[in-house]
């Protein structure tokens, strides 16, 4: 199907605001699907993987299709809660509009607030479709005057129910000035003219709307002003100029499980979204080079973008992608420009949630699936060897929570890590690692819940079941002030004797150095001969790996080598080096050791409201506001807070903002811990070491 016939959109909302249901009536009323599937039945198109069923969730960014009118409408249905908001990002690279769900009785809440202002920065044009008309206490007025009061004057409703609750049944539509009804059951609705009882209202409905198009366009506005009213063909033509542009939101409404409205939604998308044909230029970059690379759509050079990666049993890794220009043709060979390697495009599908269907080419606009490519990765661009281009991918923010890991069955460890390396080629913003200092394995996300999926993923793709803990905290041991002393190690065992000697000077210096040692050979005369002071310093570096008085690592200190002695038969290197890490450990402690904790930089974004609440809440865990930005009604709180005590944040956080606060987090420096605190630190250390733990 040419471009032109291609629209790819994007259901993005707050969670449980009915997304699902409605890409599901969408595809029930296009035919794509022969019944209508339930939420709560676990029976939809899109959210079919184990834990969206258990959740009743969407968790994955999920591509559909259908057609409708001859033209092919891909639809991809995102996750509403925050933890998931990179599945949201990477649909919006692939998508040309955003289509806003709104729970009618709840209005828009703080997903959609969050999904909104990231359509808005990838610059999609944006509609808005009110759910649920047909549940007790809804209010179609009110989640009007909501979404305008979040999104301004550009929300112009084009339809308003009638008889809203459980006897809702028709919608008036303004543009036609007709009302439509629905049959119980019926996909499309029946047009009639408006009752005498309602004409005033729709009169006065139209003519705001006549007002809000008429105000982005200066011909239109100079017809409103001469006739005081405007032509379906006009509003038409004003309403696709400000949709396009950004300025100008069309409001639809109606019942997803009903399938009242569906088929106006699907009428909108044809006439009015954005077509793949619309992006007639693509712009790129050559690898390792800052070199602007522009593609035209008619390029016969096949370029596309992998959006998304799934791992699916029996079948293998699945990469989905989008085309920006030439086609993807089954059986040829492609490049992978990001990781530098060619692959072979076996098997290709139209993918619609789990329904596959076999094709021989993806052409320009459309969206696909390959099988078992090799190397490629989320974000990865295909295309021509020797046409190489990089399109721009998705910032993967820092990790907001982490969380220790374990297998609980012995020898699970390369499974754990197989599954590890899996579930982050799905998804980019998980993390796994082996952290050698804190000994152990630390796992990182956006959320709570976000952590929770990919651990239930692990256990039932991998079948890897781990015990969970919270990650020690890289604490850090420094000095105050310099001290000197001897180290010396004598061993005499009946033949050859071990024999080392030194004299060390340790001075604090700059703790965020490089190189947490500078080692200063300072010996005059040879009284410790040159072979051994390369010994001597492996032995200071010994040391500083596990402190001296809480067994964390050394940083920000000079040590220097000044004097000693040897023993023409005894000395080795080994007895200096053991004699160097004795001395530093006793002079060690007394230079006035001080333990450092890791500091974070914490950028909070919050609606105005809960700010005094949040600050309150970072000054009790020891933070330091360093400044404040208002951005529209939400306050931007920056501030350096202790990494101990970040570890639940991002639930604290969303729950005392009722889920509309949001963070990030990127480490600072190391600063001193407060008295208390190591106090308690050296306390637990000494204990250890007294149990044996250590």
């Amino acid at each position: 199907m040419s471009a032109d016939k291609i629209r790819n959109i994007a259901l993005i909302g707050h969670s449980a605001s009915g997304k699902t249901s409605i890409s599901e009536a969408m595809l029930f009323a296009m035919g794509a699907v022969d019944r209508l599937g339930k939420v709560e039945e676990g029976n939809t198109s899109s959210d079919y993987q184990k834990d969206e069923i258990e959740r009743q969730i969407s968790i994955s960014a999920t591509p559909l299709y259908g057609t409708y009118s001859g033209n092919k409408i891909n639809i991809i249905d995102t996750p509403g809660f925050p933890d998931f908001n990179t599945e949201i990002q990477f649909a919006f690279k692939v998508a040309e509009a955003a289509l806003t769900v709104v729970d009618s009785l709840a209005g828009p809440e703080v997903g959609t607030e969050l999904a909104w202002k990231s359509a808005e920065a990838n610059n999609l044009p944006r509609a808005i479709f009110i759910n649920r008309l047909d549940k007790e206490h809804t209010s179609f007025d009110k989640a009007i005057n909501s979404l305008k009061e979040m999104f301004g004057g550009g929300v112009v409703p084009l339809q308003f129910p009638v008889n809203e609750g459980p006897a809702f049944d028709r919608i008036v539509d303004l543009v036609q000035g007709k009302i439509i009804v629905y049959k119980s059951g019926a996909a499309k609705g029946s047009v009639e003219d408006v009752p005498a009882n309602l004409a005033d209202k729709v009169e006065e409905m139209r003519s705001e709307l006549f007002e809000a198009i008429a105000e982005n366009d200066e011909e239109l506005l100079d017809i409103f002003c001469e006739t005081g009213e405007l032509t379906p063909e006009q509003m038409q033509s004003g309403l696709l100029k400000g949709f396009v542009s950004g300025t100008l939101f069309p409001v639809l409404c109606g019942s997803a499980t009903r399938t009242i409205g569906v088929d106006r939604l699907l009428d909108l998308i044809v006439k009015m979204f954005p077509s793949a044909a619309t992006r007639t230029e693509i712009i790129g970059a050559k690898l390792d080079s800052d070199e602007e690379i522009k593609r035209g759509a008619d390029d016969a050079s096949p370029t596309a973008y992998v959006f998304k990666t799934v791992s699916e049993q029996h079948l293998g890794e699945l990469s989905f992608f989008r085309v920006f220009s030439g086609t993807i043709k089954s059986g040829s060979d492609i490049h992978n420009a990001n990781q530098r390697q060619n692959e072979k495009i076996s098997q290709l599908y139209a993918m619609s949630g789990k329904t596959r269907s076999n094709v021989d080419a993806v052409e320009t606009g459309d969206i696909g699936a390959v099988v078992k490519l090799k190397g490629t990765h989320t974000g990865d661009t295909l295309c021509e060897a020797r046409n190489s281009i990089i399109l721009p991918s998705v910032t993967i923010p820092d990790p907001i929570y982490r969380v220790a890991v374990s297998p609980k069955a012995k020898g699970d460890e390369e499974k754990l890590s197989t599954g590890f390396q899996a579930l982050h080629a799905e998804d980019p913003s998980f993390f796994a690692s082996y952290d050698p200092e804190l000994k152990q394995t630390i796992v990182a996300g956006q959320g709570e819940m976000h952590l929770n999926v990919i651990l239930a993923r692990l256990k039932d793709k991998f079948g890897v079941d781990v015990t969970t803990d919270q990650p020690r905290i890289p604490y850090r041991e420094t000095i105050r002030k310099p001290a000197e002393g001897q180290g010396k190690y004598k061993k005499q065992t009946g033949g050859r004797g071990q024999y080392g000697d030194v004299w060390l000077r340790l001075e604090p210096r700059d703790a965020g150095s490089a190189d947490p040692l500078e080692f200063v050979d300072g010996i005059v005369g040879g009284v410790v001969p040159g072979k051994f002071i390369p010994a001597a310093e492996k032995g200071v570096r010994g040391a500083m790996e596990d402190g001296a008085i809480a067994g964390y690592s050394v940083v920000g200190i000079k040590v220097t080598l000044y004097d000693g002695s040897f023993h023409a038969v005894d000395s080795s290197e080994m007895a200096f080096k053991i004699a160097a890490s004795m001395g530093f450990k006793k002079v060690f402690k007394m230079c006035q050791p001080i333990i450092l904790e890791p500091i974070y930089d914490i950028i909070v974004t919050v609606p105005e409201e809960y700010m005094g609440d949040v600050m309150g809440d970072i000054s009790g865990r020891r933070g330091k506001i360093s400044g404040m930005d208002a951005d529209g009604k939400f306050q931007i709180i920056r501030a350096k807070v202790p990494l101990a005590e970040l570890h639940t944040y991002s639930i604290q956080l969303r729950s005392m903002t009722s889920g509309r606060g949001i963070f990030r987090m990127k480490f600072s420096h190391y600063d001193p811990v407060p008295q208390d605190v190591q106090a308690k630190l050296v306390a637990d250390y000494d204990a250890r070491k007294e149990e044996g733990a250590l």
